[in-house]
């Protein structure tokens, strides 16, 4: 897959476009509902929204009834008000925890140049959603789209401000970052496990969720869609597991926490397509969630 991409999910009305965020093939993906009204799923860091547009274009939607937000972290939601800016009749639905930090994101922006560190250079500053087109949805709502009905559901593990959005339809499910990260190419899934809200409990119980809705396809937050079955929950419960138990175990071992990180970014393993930069950044940030998630326990 190439940046600029467009794929359709097999047998359904949905597509996704990749927007490339941090410059790494796959790595963006934003997801266009082709429905009676339709909507788009994240808009990504907003870098390469003109990229959101062209897909748009080419898939023949030439106006928006909703830009659906699974998290307002910013490589999920960092377009939406420049996306909203182009297509005026659309609202943007993020958790209700959440629009407040899209009506003012300077605080999402501090946060995230804090976790992030140098990787701030790929994002741009939001642009803020106006108050009068940005509504608050929470889990049971169901969102109209004409000709199907969108389930939102709360998945508050790897943030309070997570929904993933079940398409009963095609059975499709976005998951934001509640099933982790399947880069192109790869069989392993990987953690997503960042600062400062990551919750072990809250992320199995969102696992869990997801394996319990079973949908025919599952539409991850990063390199796009597979055909979805349940072990593969199974699956991220035990890289979960796994994961946080390892930090715990270096960090008994060493003592000290900027050490630990360290650690886990000098023996970070390349994972293609994100290369050495990307793969080292991804287990910089996951280290520290987990730290975090280890002190709130």
């Amino acid at each position: 897959m190439a940046i600029g991409d467009i794929t359709a999910v097999d047998g359904t009305d949905v597509y996704y476009v990749d927007v490339g965020a941090y410059d790494v093939p796959g790595y963006g993906s934003v997801y266009i509902l082709d429905a009676e009204r339709p909507a788009v799923v994240d808009t990504g860091l907003g870098t390469n929204v003109d990229l959101v547009i062209d897909a748009l274009d080419e898939v023949g939607v030439d106006t928006l009834e909703y830009i659906l937000t699974t998290h307002v972290h910013l490589d999920h939601a960092g377009g939406a008000g420049l996306l909203a800016a182009e297509y005026p009749d659309a609202a943007v639905l993020a958790h209700d925890i959440g629009v407040r930090h899209l009506v003012d994101p300077s605080r999402l922006v501090d946060g995230t140049k804090a976790a992030v560190d140098d990787q701030w250079q790929y994002y741009v500053d939001p642009k803020p959603v106006p108050e009068d087109r940005i509504e608050g949805i929470e889990g049971g709502d169901e969102l109209d789209l004409g000709d199907r009905t969108v389930d939102v559901v709360h998945a508050p593990g790897h943030a309070p401000h997570q929904v993933v959005f079940h398409d009963r339809a095609d059975d499709v499910l976005f998951s934001g970052d509640a099933a982790g990260i399947r880069p192109e190419g790869s069989d392993q899934l990987r953690p997503t496990s960042p600062p400062v809200n990551f919750d072990l409990e809250g992320c199995l119980a969102d696992a869990e969720t997801i394996a319990e809705r079973n949908p025919d396809h599952l539409c991850f937050g990063h390199f796009g869609a597979v055909a979805f079955t349940p072990n593969l929950m199974d699956e991220y419960a035990d890289v979960l597991t796994e994961w946080v138990e390892s930090v715990r175990e270096k960090r008994a071992e060493l003592g000290d926490d900027d050490a630990v990180i360290e650690h886990f970014v000098e023996t970070a393993p390349v994972v293609e397509p994100w290369g050495e930069r990307k793969s080292r950044a991804e287990y910089r940030l996951n280290t520290k969630g987990v730290l975090g998630y280890l002190d709130s326990r």
